[in-house]
């Protein structure tokens, strides 16, 4: 028996971005239709909608879902089954046909790329709307690419949905419009573009405070040689990198230190109103996501759950967390983009991973919000790379063929290997072994400014970030982080103006002690932030905005990265607006 078609008038009412979408993809009636919109926004109603309205209309006979993962494919029928759309999760390869009672199925990029002539024959025996959720992921391998091309040419219609439409190779996405800009390369254009700061200004998504530690990390090379860094200061690639993953090690002072503080600032949360609010640990791989496991349960009495990959148990794992009041998750790669926590207000970036599309995925996580004023909090490593893609989460990026490539972070091979196999690889121990390393809140980003003053893990200037009120807008966000860098600068003013007093006057003065180039930074950051900060408050215009125009006048990336020439350019273009 062939199921009931959806019923429109029971559908959940829709948000603008997607009103607006669907009159756009119904007055066009193109094959093609691609929508972006950040992670949190609604794809899945919006998607499933247009299925509703092309299976009442007579456009489409079945409905056939493209998902990344198997948890996903879970997640899509029943959000399907909830809206009159039934849809079989459970289809293989093998089954050749869905069975008469359902409007088609949700399968995987990895299922269509083993057998694509299978899906051509279903997408041909039926008109069917195809929906491919996150395509970028159509260009993970040149197989998946040719399979989900080869096996959808026969669709009637494809809607294309992607949160971060970006990636960093050549391999061009499937369906997807590529126009020729003035500088001669290929860039992705999206029909429906809903970006984070759309979503903001919306209240459909959280504010996300980063946290970024920095501290002193110490290693040993293989040759024997022992060295030290501090993390976040300007130093080579080859030394960013093992910094960071010196810093990363379960074994050392770092991360019980700001797993603590990450724990403290749930708890904050879950204090001013969210109580149910989660927490997530992000790690590279099987061995650390077990020993920070151990770590959380040693600072909290509580047990954590862990989430390796796609085997058996791990979407009932991740649906038992999400249904749950615990306190923490530890995941290497089943929780990506598309899983659906709400709950999840706290994560801790414990991975090198670090190129801007996993950066995005894993933010993804955190910005889904369920009620006005809900923030998210996200600790990071202190390391320049990251802390430029922080202060970028509300830049639009497209996909670009033929630009010439940068090595992007220092680890996402090894990310890919331990995502693909789950084994953690030895090359890197065999090259450095982590010896210690402590943890120091070094800024706090938000809205493309970072604020504070480098605050050791304890200490009551900590304790002033990390019990920051839990339920506040964007707004008020500015607001309170200005003030408290302005207190924090107030106090330290009075401990030196103490101590210039204090000396006998028969003391001979001492001889100013000139700032190191770190220091300098951090100043020239802080005055910058402030000015920022006085033409927030003179034009209403967000702070990201104004940084924004800076850059673009002056050149450079985000402060957070910027020199000191950069930030003293900045200094002086913003006191002439």
């Amino acid at each position: 028996m062939a199921p009931r078609l959806p019923a429109l008038e029971t559908f959940p009412p829709l948000r603008a971005w997607q009103r607006k979408a669907m009159v756009e993809y119904l007055r066009r009636r193109t094959d093609d239709f691609t929508a972006v919109a950040t992670p949190g926004a609604g794809k899945t109603t919006f998607a499933l909608r247009i299925a509703a309205e092309l299976l009442v209309d007579g456009t489409v006979e079945a409905v056939t879902v493209v998902a990344p993962t198997e948890h996903l494919k879970t997640q899509w029928a029943q959000a399907a089954a909830r809206v009159g759309i039934q849809l079989d999760s459970a289809f293989r390869n093998a089954d050749l046909h869905s069975a008469a009672d359902f409007h088609g199925a949700v399968v995987t990029y990895a299922q269509v790329g083993m057998a694509p002539q299978v899906h051509r024959r279903r997408t041909m025996t039926r008109r069917t709307l195809v929906i491919l959720d996150e395509i970028h992921h159509a260009g993970d391998s040149r197989s998946w690419g040719d399979g989900v091309k080869n096996a959808f040419e026969p669709a009637v219609r494809r809607l294309m949905l992607t949160g971060t439409p970006f990636r960093s190779d050549d391999n061009p996405i499937p369906f997807v419009t590529y126009e020729r800009g003035g500088d001669g390369l290929l860039r992705s254009r999206a029909d429906s573009v809903y970006g984070y700061s759309d979503a903001l200004r919306d209240g459909v998504v959280r504010p996300v405070l980063f946290l970024a530690y920095s501290g002193e990390t110490r290693w040993r090379t293989n040759a024997g040689d022992e060295l030290a860094a501090r993390l976040g200061e300007p130093m080579t690639q080859d030394l960013i990198a093992q910094a960071w993953r010196t810093a990363l090690d379960p074994a050392g002072d770092w991360m019980p230190q700001v797993l603590r503080a990450a724990d403290a600032r749930l708890t904050v949360l879950r204090n001013a109103g969210m109580a149910d609010a989660g927490g997530l640990i992000i790690a590279s791989d099987q061995q650390n996501a077990r020993s920070y496991a151990r770590l959380i349960e040693q600072v909290t009495g509580e047990k954590a759950t862990v989430v390796l990959s796609d085997d058996q148990g791990a979407s009932a794992r991740i649906a038992t967390f999400a249904a749950s009041e615990q306190r923490w998750l530890v995941a290497v790669r089943m929780v990506s983009e598309g899983v659906d926590i709400p709950r999840l207000a706290v994560g801790v970036y414990a991975t090198s991973a670090s190129t801007p599309l996993y950066f995005a995925q894993a933010i993804g996580r955190f910005v889904r919000a369920r009620r006005p004023g809900e923030t998210a909090s996200v600790f990071v490593p202190s390391v320049p790379h990251l802390l430029g893609l922080a202060s970028e989460m509300e830049a639009e990026r497209d996909h670009v063929l033929g630009k010439p490539k940068d090595r992007e972070g220092f680890d996402d091979d090894l990310l890919e290997r331990a995502q693909r196999d789950e084994q953690a690889s030895g090359e890197l121990e065999k090259r450095f072994t982590a010896l210690s390393a402590t943890a120091e809140l070094d800024q706090v980003i938000f809205d493309g400014a970072s604020f504070g003053t480098a605050a050791q893990a304890g200490t009551p200037e900590e304790e002033e970030y990390l019990g920051l009120p839990g339920l506040l807008t964007a707004d008020q966000v500015s607001l309170l982080l200005t003030k408290r860098q302005a207190d924090q600068l107030a106090a330290q003013r009075r401990r030196t103006a103490v101590q210039a007093v204090e000396p006998a006057a028969a003391a001979p003065a001492a001889p100013a002690v000139p700032l190191s180039a770190a220091q300098r930074r951090v100043a020239l950051r802080r005055q910058l932030n402030a000015l920022v900060a006085a033409r927030h408050h003179r034009t209403g215009l967000p702070h990201g905005k104004i940084h924004a125009e800076l850059r673009r006048l002056c050149g450079g990336p985000p402060s957070a990265q910027a020199t000191i020439e950069q930030l003293e350019e900045r200094i002086a273009t913003v006191q002439t607006l």
